[in-house]
Protein backbone atom coordinates (compact mmCIF):
# COMPACT_ATOMS: atom_id res chain seq x y z
CA UNK A 1 0.00 0.00 0.00
CA UNK A 2 1.16 3.54 -0.81
CA UNK A 3 2.75 5.07 2.30
CA UNK A 4 0.93 8.34 1.50
CA UNK A 5 -2.37 6.60 2.19
CA UNK A 6 -1.40 5.35 5.64
CA UNK A 7 -2.45 6.95 8.92
CA UNK A 8 -0.33 6.54 12.06
CA UNK A 9 -0.15 5.31 14.76
CA UNK A 10 0.70 1.76 13.70
CA UNK A 11 0.20 -1.51 15.56
CA UNK A 12 0.92 -5.18 14.93
CA UNK A 13 -2.05 -7.54 14.78
CA UNK A 14 -1.53 -11.26 15.42
CA UNK A 15 -4.15 -13.93 14.78
CA UNK A 16 -3.08 -17.09 16.60
CA UNK A 17 -5.17 -19.82 15.00
CA UNK A 18 -5.15 -23.56 15.40
CA UNK A 19 -3.69 -24.02 11.90
CA UNK A 20 -1.84 -20.80 11.02
CA UNK A 21 -0.49 -17.74 12.77
CA UNK A 22 -0.95 -14.54 10.75
CA UNK A 23 0.60 -11.18 11.66
CA UNK A 24 0.50 -7.75 10.05
CA UNK A 25 1.30 -4.06 10.41
CA UNK A 26 -1.95 -2.06 10.55
CA UNK A 27 -2.54 1.70 10.61
CA UNK A 28 -5.06 3.61 12.73
CA UNK A 29 -7.92 3.32 10.22
CA UNK A 30 -7.49 -0.37 9.45
CA UNK A 31 -5.22 -0.35 6.42
CA UNK A 32 -2.91 -3.38 6.34
CA UNK A 33 0.58 -2.29 5.33
CA UNK A 34 2.21 -5.72 5.19
CA UNK A 35 1.56 -9.24 6.49
CA UNK A 36 3.05 -12.71 6.78
CA UNK A 37 2.17 -16.07 8.30
CA UNK A 38 3.55 -19.43 9.41
CA UNK A 39 2.10 -22.76 10.60
CA UNK A 40 1.11 -22.62 14.27
CA UNK A 41 2.18 -26.23 14.96
CA UNK A 42 5.73 -25.81 16.29
CA UNK A 43 7.49 -28.17 18.75
CA UNK A 44 7.25 -25.78 21.71
CA UNK A 45 5.58 -22.49 22.57
CA UNK A 46 9.07 -20.99 22.90
CA UNK A 47 9.85 -21.94 19.29
CA UNK A 48 6.52 -20.46 18.19
CA UNK A 49 7.30 -17.20 20.03
CA UNK A 50 10.80 -17.06 18.49
CA UNK A 51 9.36 -17.59 15.00
CA UNK A 52 6.68 -14.93 15.51
CA UNK A 53 9.07 -12.35 16.92
CA UNK A 54 11.65 -12.94 14.18
CA UNK A 55 8.90 -12.49 11.62
CA UNK A 56 7.60 -9.31 13.24
CA UNK A 57 11.13 -7.86 13.44
CA UNK A 58 11.68 -8.56 9.73
CA UNK A 59 8.29 -7.09 8.82
CA UNK A 60 9.15 -3.89 10.71
CA UNK A 61 12.61 -3.68 9.11
CA UNK A 62 11.39 -4.41 5.58
CA UNK A 63 8.78 -1.66 5.85
CA UNK A 64 11.11 0.83 7.58
CA UNK A 65 8.75 1.08 10.56
CA UNK A 66 11.33 0.94 13.38
CA UNK A 67 10.20 3.09 16.30
CA UNK A 68 6.73 3.58 14.82
CA UNK A 69 4.93 0.56 16.32
CA UNK A 70 2.80 1.46 19.34
CA UNK A 71 2.01 -2.07 20.44
CA UNK A 72 1.05 -5.60 19.54
CA UNK A 73 -2.41 -7.14 19.81
CA UNK A 74 -2.90 -10.91 19.79
CA UNK A 75 -6.23 -12.63 19.34
CA UNK A 76 -6.07 -16.23 20.57
CA UNK A 77 -8.32 -18.98 21.87
CA UNK A 78 -8.91 -18.91 25.65
CA UNK A 79 -6.79 -15.77 26.02
CA UNK A 80 -7.18 -14.02 29.37
CA UNK A 81 -6.79 -10.28 28.86
CA UNK A 82 -6.35 -9.70 32.60
CA UNK A 83 -3.43 -12.10 33.16
CA UNK A 84 -1.96 -12.02 29.65
CA UNK A 85 -2.08 -15.83 29.57
CA UNK A 86 -3.73 -18.45 27.41
CA UNK A 87 -5.65 -20.82 29.65
CA UNK A 88 -6.77 -24.35 28.71
CA UNK A 89 -6.84 -23.87 24.93
CA UNK A 90 -7.79 -27.23 23.43
CA UNK A 91 -7.06 -26.17 19.83
CA UNK A 92 -3.41 -25.30 20.41
CA UNK A 93 -0.53 -27.81 20.42
CA UNK A 94 1.07 -26.75 23.72
CA UNK A 95 0.13 -27.19 27.39
CA UNK A 96 -1.55 -24.31 29.22
CA UNK A 97 -1.31 -21.89 30.89
CA UNK A 98 0.93 -19.95 28.49
CA UNK A 99 2.22 -16.52 29.64
CA UNK A 100 1.89 -15.24 26.09
CA UNK A 101 1.95 -11.46 26.58
CA UNK A 102 5.06 -11.61 28.76
CA UNK A 103 6.87 -13.94 26.33
CA UNK A 104 6.40 -11.55 23.41
CA UNK A 105 7.09 -8.40 25.43
CA UNK A 106 10.39 -9.87 26.67
CA UNK A 107 11.49 -10.65 23.13
CA UNK A 108 10.43 -7.43 21.38
CA UNK A 109 10.23 -4.77 24.08
CA UNK A 110 6.80 -3.67 22.87
CA UNK A 111 3.55 -3.49 24.81
CA UNK A 112 1.44 -6.60 24.15
CA UNK A 113 -2.32 -6.93 24.70
CA UNK A 114 -4.02 -10.30 24.25
CA UNK A 115 -7.68 -11.17 24.15
CA UNK A 116 -9.94 -13.98 23.09
CA UNK A 117 -11.19 -13.90 19.52
CA UNK A 118 -14.65 -12.55 20.29
CA UNK A 119 -13.42 -9.64 22.38
CA UNK A 120 -10.85 -8.80 19.69
CA UNK A 121 -13.69 -8.81 17.17
CA UNK A 122 -15.71 -6.40 19.33
CA UNK A 123 -12.83 -3.94 19.65
CA UNK A 124 -12.11 -4.32 15.93
CA UNK A 125 -15.72 -3.46 15.09
CA UNK A 126 -15.60 -0.43 17.37
CA UNK A 127 -12.30 0.77 15.94
CA UNK A 128 -12.71 0.03 12.24
CA UNK A 129 -16.09 -1.60 11.54
CA UNK A 130 -19.86 -1.57 11.99
CA UNK A 131 -19.66 -0.35 15.61
CA UNK A 132 -17.61 2.78 14.85
CA UNK A 133 -19.12 5.57 16.95
CA UNK A 134 -21.15 3.18 19.14
CA UNK A 135 -20.63 2.94 22.90
CA UNK A 136 -23.01 0.04 23.58
CA UNK A 137 -23.11 -3.06 21.43
CA UNK A 138 -22.69 -6.83 21.40
CA UNK A 139 -20.70 -8.82 18.84
CA UNK A 140 -21.71 -12.45 18.39
CA UNK A 141 -19.03 -14.49 16.63
CA UNK A 142 -20.64 -17.36 14.76
CA UNK A 143 -18.11 -19.98 13.76
CA UNK A 144 -17.10 -23.38 15.11
CA UNK A 145 -18.64 -22.17 18.35
CA UNK A 146 -20.46 -18.99 19.38
CA UNK A 147 -18.44 -16.35 21.16
CA UNK A 148 -19.31 -12.82 22.16
CA UNK A 149 -17.75 -9.49 22.96
CA UNK A 150 -19.75 -6.94 24.92
CA UNK A 151 -19.01 -3.21 24.92
CA UNK A 152 -20.97 -1.18 27.46
CA UNK A 153 -20.57 2.58 27.96
CA UNK A 154 -17.56 2.45 25.64
CA UNK A 155 -15.73 -0.21 27.65
CA UNK A 156 -15.16 -3.87 26.86
CA UNK A 157 -16.64 -6.05 29.60
CA UNK A 158 -13.90 -8.36 30.85
CA UNK A 159 -14.97 -9.56 34.29
CA UNK A 160 -12.87 -10.91 37.14
CA UNK A 161 -10.61 -13.11 35.03
CA UNK A 162 -11.32 -11.81 31.55
CA UNK A 163 -14.05 -14.31 30.69
CA UNK A 164 -17.15 -12.10 30.88
CA UNK A 165 -19.69 -12.43 28.10
CA UNK A 166 -19.86 -16.14 27.31
CA UNK A 167 -23.24 -15.60 25.67
CA UNK A 168 -22.78 -18.67 23.48
CA UNK A 169 -23.10 -20.72 26.65
CA UNK A 170 -26.30 -19.16 27.92
CA UNK A 171 -29.01 -21.79 27.79
CA UNK A 172 -32.39 -21.52 26.09
CA UNK A 173 -35.50 -23.67 25.78
CA UNK A 174 -35.19 -23.77 21.98
CA UNK A 175 -31.98 -25.80 22.37
CA UNK A 176 -33.13 -27.99 25.26
CA UNK A 177 -32.65 -31.15 23.20
CA UNK A 178 -29.00 -30.39 22.36
CA UNK A 179 -25.92 -31.28 24.37
CA UNK A 180 -23.07 -28.78 24.22
CA UNK A 181 -19.38 -29.68 24.12
CA UNK A 182 -19.01 -27.71 27.36
CA UNK A 183 -21.07 -30.39 29.12
CA UNK A 184 -24.24 -28.34 29.54
CA UNK A 185 -27.51 -28.72 27.65
CA UNK A 186 -29.27 -25.99 25.68
CA UNK A 187 -26.39 -23.59 24.96
CA UNK A 188 -26.96 -21.06 22.17
CA UNK A 189 -23.93 -22.36 20.30
CA UNK A 190 -25.58 -25.76 19.82
CA UNK A 191 -27.91 -24.11 17.29
CA UNK A 192 -26.11 -20.94 16.09
CA UNK A 193 -22.61 -22.30 15.42
CA UNK A 194 -21.48 -23.96 12.19
CA UNK A 195 -21.88 -27.34 13.88
CA UNK A 196 -25.30 -26.32 15.20
CA UNK A 197 -26.56 -25.26 11.77
CA UNK A 198 -25.37 -28.54 10.28
CA UNK A 199 -27.15 -30.44 13.07
CA UNK A 200 -30.36 -28.51 12.36
CA UNK A 201 -30.15 -29.31 8.66
CA UNK A 202 -29.70 -33.03 9.36
CA UNK A 203 -32.61 -32.97 11.82
CA UNK A 204 -34.90 -31.25 9.29
CA UNK A 205 -33.89 -33.64 6.51
CA UNK A 206 -34.49 -36.69 8.71
CA UNK A 207 -37.94 -35.48 9.78
CA UNK A 208 -39.22 -34.81 6.26
CA UNK A 209 -39.55 -36.51 2.89
CA UNK A 210 -39.46 -33.17 1.10
CA UNK A 211 -37.12 -32.84 -1.87
CA UNK A 212 -33.98 -30.87 -1.04
CA UNK A 213 -30.68 -30.09 -2.73
CA UNK A 214 -29.07 -30.89 0.61
CA UNK A 215 -29.85 -34.59 0.24
CA UNK A 216 -27.24 -34.90 -2.50
CA UNK A 217 -24.49 -33.63 -0.16
CA UNK A 218 -22.76 -36.26 2.03
CA UNK A 219 -23.24 -35.42 5.71
CA UNK A 220 -19.50 -35.13 6.30
CA UNK A 221 -19.36 -32.42 3.60
CA UNK A 222 -22.44 -30.49 4.74
CA UNK A 223 -21.64 -27.01 6.09
CA UNK A 224 -23.35 -23.60 6.48
CA UNK A 225 -21.98 -22.28 3.16
CA UNK A 226 -23.54 -25.16 1.21
CA UNK A 227 -26.79 -24.77 3.12
CA UNK A 228 -26.70 -21.04 2.38
CA UNK A 229 -26.10 -21.69 -1.32
CA UNK A 230 -29.08 -24.05 -1.41
CA UNK A 231 -31.27 -21.54 0.41
CA UNK A 232 -30.39 -18.84 -2.13
CA UNK A 233 -31.46 -21.23 -4.88
CA UNK A 234 -34.87 -21.50 -3.22
CA UNK A 235 -34.42 -24.81 -1.40
CA UNK A 236 -37.19 -24.89 1.19
CA UNK A 237 -35.47 -27.01 3.84
CA UNK A 238 -32.28 -24.94 3.59
CA UNK A 239 -34.33 -21.76 4.03
CA UNK A 240 -36.09 -23.29 7.04
CA UNK A 241 -32.68 -24.02 8.60
CA UNK A 242 -31.74 -20.34 8.48
CA UNK A 243 -35.20 -19.25 9.58
CA UNK A 244 -34.91 -21.47 12.66
CA UNK A 245 -31.35 -20.31 13.38
CA UNK A 246 -32.25 -16.63 12.93
CA UNK A 247 -35.32 -17.07 15.14
CA UNK A 248 -33.14 -18.58 17.87
CA UNK A 249 -30.66 -15.72 17.57
CA UNK A 250 -33.51 -13.19 17.79
CA UNK A 251 -34.92 -14.81 20.94
CA UNK A 252 -31.44 -14.86 22.48
CA UNK A 253 -30.83 -11.25 21.46
CA UNK A 254 -34.06 -10.25 23.21
CA UNK A 255 -32.58 -11.56 26.46
CA UNK A 256 -29.14 -10.03 25.82
CA UNK A 257 -30.72 -6.61 25.23
CA UNK A 258 -32.04 -6.52 28.79
CA UNK A 259 -28.51 -7.02 30.14
CA UNK A 260 -26.66 -4.11 28.48
CA UNK A 261 -29.27 -2.03 26.58
CA UNK A 262 -27.19 -2.14 23.36
CA UNK A 263 -27.48 0.10 20.32
CA UNK A 264 -26.70 -2.84 18.06
CA UNK A 265 -26.08 -6.56 18.01
CA UNK A 266 -23.52 -7.45 15.33
CA UNK A 267 -23.02 -10.88 13.79
CA UNK A 268 -19.39 -11.71 13.00
CA UNK A 269 -17.68 -14.76 11.48
CA UNK A 270 -18.19 -17.30 8.73
CA UNK A 271 -21.81 -18.16 9.57
CA UNK A 272 -22.71 -14.44 9.57
CA UNK A 273 -21.94 -14.27 5.85
CA UNK A 274 -25.47 -15.60 5.29
CA UNK A 275 -26.55 -12.01 5.94
CA UNK A 276 -30.26 -11.37 5.53
CA UNK A 277 -31.05 -15.11 5.60
CA UNK A 278 -30.22 -14.84 9.31
CA UNK A 279 -30.98 -11.20 9.99
CA UNK A 280 -34.58 -11.13 8.74
CA UNK A 281 -35.87 -13.92 11.03
CA UNK A 282 -33.60 -12.62 13.81
CA UNK A 283 -35.17 -9.15 13.67
CA UNK A 284 -38.68 -10.59 13.57
CA UNK A 285 -38.08 -12.87 16.57
CA UNK A 286 -36.41 -10.04 18.49
CA UNK A 287 -39.43 -7.77 17.96
CA UNK A 288 -41.79 -10.54 19.10
CA UNK A 289 -39.81 -11.41 22.24
CA UNK A 290 -37.97 -8.30 23.48
CA UNK A 291 -39.16 -6.13 26.33
CA UNK A 292 -41.02 -3.14 24.88
CA UNK A 293 -38.18 -0.84 25.97
CA UNK A 294 -35.89 -2.29 23.31
CA UNK A 295 -38.22 -2.93 20.36
CA UNK A 296 -37.38 -0.86 17.24
CA UNK A 297 -34.30 0.49 19.00
CA UNK A 298 -31.66 -2.27 18.75
CA UNK A 299 -30.17 -2.73 15.30
CA UNK A 300 -29.20 -6.17 13.99
CA UNK A 301 -26.13 -5.91 11.74
CA UNK A 302 -23.40 -8.00 10.18
CA UNK A 303 -19.71 -7.24 10.57
CA UNK A 304 -18.24 -4.18 8.89
CA UNK A 305 -14.82 -5.83 8.62
CA UNK A 306 -13.58 -7.60 5.52
CA UNK A 307 -13.88 -11.32 6.18
CA UNK A 308 -10.33 -12.17 5.15
CA UNK A 309 -8.83 -9.46 7.37
CA UNK A 310 -11.26 -9.42 10.30
CA UNK A 311 -9.16 -11.42 12.76
CA UNK A 312 -6.02 -9.39 12.06
CA UNK A 313 -7.85 -6.06 12.31
CA UNK A 314 -9.52 -7.10 15.53
CA UNK A 315 -6.19 -8.05 17.06
CA UNK A 316 -4.45 -4.92 15.76
CA UNK A 317 -7.04 -2.76 17.51
CA UNK A 318 -6.35 -4.26 20.95
CA UNK A 319 -3.46 -1.91 21.87
CA UNK A 320 -5.93 0.99 21.67
CA UNK A 321 -7.64 -0.46 24.77
CA UNK A 322 -4.89 1.09 26.85
CA UNK A 323 -5.39 4.55 25.35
Amino acid sequence: MDANNLYPPFTIGVDLGGTNTVYAIVDSVGHILSRNSFPTATPTIEKWADTLCSGITKLIEDNKMAGQIEGIGIGAPCANAVTGCIEAATDLPWPSPIPLANMIEMRLGLNVVISNDANAAAIGEMTYGAAAGLDNFIVLTLGTGVGSGIVCDGHLLSGTKGFAGELGHMTFAFASDRKCSCGRTGCLQTVASAKGIKATAIKFLDSSNEHSLLRSIPQNELNPKKIEDAAKLGDNIARKVFEFTGECLGKAAAEFASITDPEAIILFGGVAKAGELLLNPMRKAFSENALHLYIDRVRMLTSGLDGADAAILGAASLPYLNH
